[in-house]
């Protein structure tokens, strides 16, 4: 993978051409929490539940173009923690990257958008997530692994399946799950 500072440079439509300037670039510029909630909406009561919580973790990724060779990608994790006497807390994170991209096919490019940056991205949305629930005064969460590029794989099977059986309407572009 290229260094960010390689990405950049690649990326510079001013840049004198070298010979390599149809080689594909691809890579993650920059890193950002777009918007982030937490919920304790049982406190004080909630610190006082003994039973365990019933965890409920939901992720979606999207993206939009940002400039030509640049897209957002949106990595949405949402953690609600259910215990017998109500809701102990709920997290929300929009944890986004903006990633270049040039000299890649269509295809190339998706499976760069929808699987390898949100790979790239996830250790970062973990920690912010389990550092709201620490600060939220909770046992910090720390989020399985999650196999991006086997979602991404097993989500455009689907689709294809369901454009075969469906006279070619597409389905969504991008993977979304669940873990609990």
């Amino acid at each position: 993978m290229a260094e960010e500072g390689d990405v950049l440079k690649n990326l510079d439509d001013a840049a004198a051409p070298n010979g390599n300037d149809t080689a594909p670039v691809a890579g993650v510029i920059t890193q950002y929490v777009k918007d982030l909630s937490v919920e304790n909406p049982n406190a004080p009561q909630s610190y006082r539940w003994q039973d365990q919580p019933q965890m409920d973790v939901q992720f979606n990724i999207g993206a939009k173009p940002a400039s030509d060779d640049v897209t957002e990608v949106e990595l949405k994790i949402t953690v609600t923690a259910k215990m017998e006497a109500g809701t102990a807390y709920i997290v929300d994170l929009a944890y986004c990257g903006l990633v270049g991209i040039r000299n890649m096919n269509e295809a190339q490019s998706h499976a760069f958008t929808y699987a390898e940056a949100p790979r790239l991205l996830f250790p970062f949305a973990r920690r912010v997530v389990s550092d709201a629930i620490r600060d939220a005064g909770f046992a910090p969460l720390m989020l399985d692994p999650i196999d991006f590029n086997g979602l991404y794989v097993q989500r455009m099977q689907q689709q294809r399946t369901a454009e075969q059986g469906q006279g070619g309407v597409p389905a969504g572009d991008a993977p979304a799950g669940s873990e609990g």
